[in-house]
């Protein structure tokens, strides 16, 4: 007896054999591409390349500091003891 569907639907595998790899391929490029863009991002953050990304933790955090007094957010007696603070709490890699 014949399949209605005609020869390439016998066994009612035809295409799902090119299916199913293409979607485990399409799978395995969206989380390596997903991983790549996280680990630049967390590399870049804990003091990468300066021409990859270019800004650390700290420097991004001494900058917005600098702002805040700056604008006049903050007094310098509670910007020196920040900047303190945030210096000591850097990793030897940010200072």
């Amino acid at each position: 007896m014949s399949h209605p569907w005609g020869p390439p639907f016998v066994g009612g595998f035809g295409l799902f054999f090119l299916l199913i790899p293409l979607f485990w391929i399409a799978v395995i490029v969206l989380v390596a591409t997903l991983g790549r863009r996280r680990w630049r991002r967390t590399w870049a953050a804990q003091g990468g390349h300066p021409g990859f990304g270019g800004w650390t933790a700290g420097t991004s955090a001494e900058s917005t500091l600098a702002e805040r007094f700056a604008q006049g957010d903050i007094d310098e007696v509670e910007y020196r003891a920040r900047l303190e603070v945030i210096r000591a709490n850097a990793s030897p890699r940010q200072r």
